[in-house]
């Protein structure tokens, strides 16, 4: 990417920032980092994902060509979900994100109390006095 393309529609740093824009891909992405799973483990690893979220985020990334999907027969059909050598690019970035949130997760958090305190006192102010 120029810095006189700016971030246009096709531009592929914008493709990356969509990637990770949905909060799910990277935790899916993340939580399949050490063992293929299937889709009842990872519900289990992530915590708080609906079976149709998780399933609608399986499906987004097997389409970005991130994660495999790989069916075995047997009784019960079972279905299991691995990452692929494209996906295993994404831990590195990921996990520079976590630590950031890690290093950072509190001032930004700190902020928001104090932006909502702001918007709260501005609210309360009497009319004449906003």
């Amino acid at each position: 990417m120029t810095t006189d393309q700016g971030f246009l529609a096709d531009c592929r740093a914008r493709l990356a920032f969509d990637l990770l824009a949905n909060t799910w891909n990277a935790v899916v992405v993340w939580a399949l980092r050490e063992a293929p799973a299937r889709p009842g483990e990872l519900r289990g690893r992530i915590g708080g994902i609906s079976p149709k979220v998780l399933t609608e985020t399986l499906r987004r990334l097997q389409s970005d060509g991130l994660v495999e999907r790989r069916a075995y027969a047997g009784s019960p059909p079972r279905v299991e979900y691995s990452l692929t050598g494209l996906g295993r690019t994404l831990l590195e970035p990921i996990g520079a994100f976590g630590a950031w949130a890690f290093e950072h997760g509190e001032d930004v958090m700190a902020a928001r109390e104090r932006a909502a305190d702001a918007g709260r006192a501005a609210d309360a102010a009497p009319p004449n006095r906003r």
